[in-house]
Parts: structure tokens; sequence; C-alpha cells
């Protein structure tokens, strides 16, 4: 199965794209990561948020392919716990050879980008900068694996 994260931002810190090669290598070969990183939408005084998000939205669709599964990632979601994340991923290794992982720019998605993915999760309440966002995505997604194959990298 296909992972692809596709997120809107600009170049991430070191310690980003470290600690998330870390897991990456981690996980195994039926789970390949593609990240994907569009630039953000020019920003110009005048334009609104909302305006910003779609034209942000529309580089994220176009990223996406047909009969993928799509989940967006966003405060307004549903809150999972690591087990979740595990079912979760279970569900779509059986179910679907690629999954698009969506993660939105400083404004967030668009109201209709959200409408269209299958699913909406959030990592809680707090607000978060996309950086951190991308390093605790790889580390569930690494968890949600060991969960699934029962390594004691999960504890309860």
């Amino acid at each position: 199965m296909q992972l692809q994260i596709i997120s809107i931002g600009q170049k991430m810190p070191q310690w980003v794209d470290t600690a998330c090669d870390d897991y990456i290598k981690r996980l195994p070969r039926e789970l390949s990561i593609q990240w994907t990183t569009l630039p953000l939408a020019q920003r110009k005084a005048r334009d609104s948020a909302d305006h910003f998000k779609q034209k942000e939205a529309e580089q994220i669709k176009q990223k996406i392919s047909s009969g993928s599964y799509n989940l967006a990632l966003d405060e307004h979601g549903k809150h999972w716990n690591s087990q979740d994340w595990a079912k979760q991923l279970q569900q779509w290794m059986q179910e679907y050879p690629k999954v698009n992982l969506v993660i939105g720019g400083p404004d967030g998605l668009s109201n209709s980008l959200r409408q269209s993915c299958h699913q909406t999760v959030s990592f809680g309440a707090m607000t978060m900068p996309h950086a951190l966002v991308r390093v605790v995505l790889i580390e569930q997604l690494y968890r949600a694996w060991t969960i699934t194959k029962k390594h004691p990298y999960h504890r309860e």
C-alpha cells in the first residue's frame, strides 16, 4: 500500500526531515511513504483566508488519484487514539492500494476539500506548527503498524 502525505508548506527544518526519515526507515516495504509538498498560495493582503484555502485545495486535488482513500488532518476532525490509527491502517491495507493523508496550509483546509475526503481527523484541540504535525503523523503511522504487528514499541 502506498501512503501519500500531501502537505502545504515551505521547506521544513532539518530536525523534521531527520525525525520523519527515521520513522520511514522503520516502516516495512509494504507501507510505502510518499511525501508531496506543495507551495503555499501566494499571500496578498486583499485576499481572504478562504481564498488561500481554495487555491491550496485546487493544488491538493490535482495530486489525489481517483480510487484512493483520502484522510484530511484538520482541527475540526475526529480524535483518534493510537488503537484507532491501527484499526484504520489495517482496513486501508486490506481495501486500498493508495491512501492520501492531507495537511493544509496555515489557514487550514477548505470546507470543500474536507468534505471530499472520506474522513477528517484531528490531533487535538492544540494548535501545532505544520512541522510538528508531520512528525506526529509519521510517528502515529509507525505506531499503528507496530500495534498491528504486536511489536513491543507500543505499550499499554
